[in-house]
């Protein structure tokens, strides 16, 4: 009987909403209904927020079941936007109706401001101001962001030049917020030892876009736990770190106790689970990211020392980081029981192996030197080492200061200097976003390093005039040279040079007027024979790429067409060239001789395709609006390359 009055009542709902006074004789047929029956009828997905609104001013029963803090409207505010209830509290009082407006206003001013970026950051004459109207917006940023999730989650191969600034817009917006909480984070007391929070706030403004936070990682690494007690439970039943609850910071002081839960720990992580230390493939980024680190259970010394460190302090073993040259490493105190003795005994409760201290008490390492300590290799499957086996380990010997332990500033500094230098050794044809974030997050903790802020200035100044060709870049290089100015006048030579070419480069763009059309059927572009949007491939090399530029001629300078041997080809530089897209990333300049059409043309994917292009149809790529501009005659000659073709080559297999 109630799915038949749910039927008729459903039949009977679509015409009150599309009529603005119902008859009375459907409207006392619905309001008849049990309320939980109408409820559900409301909350079925039939319904739009449109609808229901229609429908709550037609009496007052409905009105009373469509209230706006009702389980009708928060239905319709988590089928729209599912992602956001994780946001809300089961036992808060939300007005869902509010939320419901303001969620869906956001989602307007978002889709209203990716639509101005093509058009404003597509030139070279790019606003310094250009993320103002994001930093100001009204309403919560987690709704603005959740709308360019939705923008970059759109199926199909459309939208290309949305998503693409969609996703510049949320990597600015979360890096953001992060650097702030990792500031923060920074002015913690120096007895705040959450290495694992540090690294996590490093990984997540490197990868902004990703899903990353300290309580999945954390719960990732209790797992790992986990297996540790029930491997240590089979070592010692009655071990003590099987008592330990969860976010218990208590210390076993017995080194034989000790010993037995970091002979758990390397059986579980290295022979279990297979963790190793990255020898194949040492210099790449991804070593150095928590998150990947668990996925890929592989890491450099650092990483795999604060994975190792985590665990152990977790169950009870007061390792300590070492910020050993060349190799980090973990400290292990070989003295702890002789320290406890003398310095902590009135404080031990009789019968009780654990303590509540912190490992880097003053107290507990008064009378220790480096000789008290085993220092234990994490990447090396936790191999534990004395202070001469160290020194073999580097091939050099070291001061007594270099065993030392070191607070968590220090030891984020050396994972940001890491991806520093990883930073440096991208090509010329990268954006250098790498070493960008690196930049930032060394800047974040030290503000004040001169030569670091020059790096900055140098790379701004060179991103502002290519590739990204960003005006507000280089204007934001003249910034930095005044806070070095200030810290260091000693700089002035450095800081002049740089100044008076970003001085000229500011004048060049000033005398640049409008912007350049090419067209195809002027006579000086006769020879041009491909265009904008084709699936190219290169004949010497073979890689896959798309053309998003082309000039009539090499414009590239002697010393680029020198070093580049571009006089070697039959036909010189006096042959057009093409601005391509290529699959692993890059950016190039090739010779129209040295390319041919893909016959089996695929999707480029190059982070800047969008920035290009707004669709791939499977043959070529569609430009926007704004390439559109500068090669208005381009897309009708690739209709008909297609059609000569792709249409041709399918006939043949036919």
């Amino acid at each position: 009987m109630a799915a038949a009055a749910v039927d008729s009542a459903m039949e009977v709902v679509p015409a009150l909403a599309e009529e603005a006074a119902p008859e009375a004789a459907g409207l006392s047929c619905l309001v008849n209904l049990p309320g939980e029956v109408l409820e559900y009828i409301l909350c079925s997905g039939a319904l739009t927020a449109a609808d229901i609104g229609r429908v709550s001013s037609t009496c007052r029963r409905l009105r009373e079941l469509c209230q706006s803090s009702g389980k009708v409207w928060k239905e319709q505010f988590r089928v729209r936007w599912p992602s956001l209830m994780k946001h809300y509290s089961p036992t808060d009082y939300v007005n869902w109706l509010e939320e419901y407006k303001v969620r869906q206003k956001a989602g307007l001013e978002a889709r209203k401001i990716v639509a101005s970026f093509s058009k404003r950051f597509f030139s070279e004459h790019v606003p310094c101001n250009g993320f103002s109207d994001i930093e100001n917006l009204e309403g919560p940023e987690i709704f603005f962001e959740d709308e360019l999730v939705c923008i970059l989650n759109m199926e199909g191969r459309k939208a290309l030049t949305w998503k693409y600034y969609a996703k510049k817009i949320l990597y600015y917006l979360r890096q953001q917020k992060i650097l702030n909480n990792l500031k923060a984070f920074l002015q913690q007391p120096d007895d705040y030892e959450s290495y694992l929070e540090g690294a996590i706030y490093i990984d997540q403004y490197c990868n902004p876009l990703s899903d990353i936070s300290l309580k999945d990682i954390q719960a990732q690494i209790d797992s790992i736990v986990e297996l540790v007690c029930k491997t240590l439970r089979g070592i010692n039943s009655r071990h003590p770190s099987l008592a330990f609850k969860a976010g218990e910071s208590s210390m076993i002081m017995e080194i034989e106790l000790q010993s037995q839960v970091l002979d758990a720990m390397n059986y579980v992580l290295y022979d279990q689970l297979k963790f190793k230390g990255n020898r194949m493939d040492y210099y790449n980024a991804l070593n150095l990211y928590m998150h990947q680190v668990l996925i890929r259970r592989t890491g450099i010394p650092i990483s795999m020392s604060l994975l190792y460190l985590t665990i152990a302090r977790q169950l009870g073993v007061p390792l300590e980081p070492v910020n050993f040259p060349s190799h980090f490493l973990l400290r292990w105190c070989q003295g702890a029981e002789g320290v406890r003795k003398k310095t902590h005994m009135e404080l031990e409760p009789p019968g009780d192996s654990s303590l509540p201290l912190s490992p880097s008490s003053p107290l507990q390492r008064a009378t220790l030197d480096i000789f008290d300590y085993i220092y234990i290799d994490a990447f090396g499957k936790g191999k534990q080492l004395t202070v001469k086996e160290c020194e073999y380990l580097i091939g050099q010997h070291v001061t007594a200061a270099l065993y030392g332990v070191v607070n968590v500033k220090k030891v984020l500094q050396r994972m940001v200097g890491n991806l520093l230098s990883l930073g440096k050794r991208e090509g010329i044809d990268q954006s250098y976003q790498l070493l960008r974030d690196s930049l930032d997050l060394y800047l974040a903790m030290y503000p004040d390093q001169v030569q670091l802020l020059l790096l900055q200035a140098r790379l701004y100044f060179h991103l502002g005039i290519w590739p990204e060709k960003s005006f507000c870049l280089v204007l934001k290089v003249l910034d930095i040279l005044q806070h070095i100015q200030t810290l260091d006048p000693g700089q002035h030579g450095a800081v002049g040079y740089l100044v008076q070419h970003t001085l000229e480069h500011i004048e060049r763009k000033k005398e640049e007027v409008g912007v350049e059309v090419k067209l195809r059927s002027h006579e000086k572009h006769r020879d041009v024979c491909y265009s904008i949007g084709l699936i190219m491939k290169h004949k010497r090399y073979g890689y896959n790429c798309v053309i998003y530029g082309w000039d009539p001629t090499c414009m590239m300078g002697h010393e680029w067409i020198r070093n580049m041997n571009v006089h070697s080809l039959p036909h010189g530089h006096h042959q057009p060239f093409y601005n391509v897209l290529v699959e692993d990333g890059s950016c190039r300049y090739a010779a129209q001789e040295n390319l041919e059409y893909n016959v089996e043309p695929q999707e480029i994917s190059h982070p800047d395709v969008g920035r290009y292009f707004s669709e791939f149809t499977g043959t070529h790529y569609i430009p926007n609006a704004e390439l559109e501009i500068r090669y208005p005659e381009d897309l009708e000659s690739v209709y008909e390359t297609v059609q000569n073709i792709y249409s041709a080559k399918k006939e043949d297999v036919e």
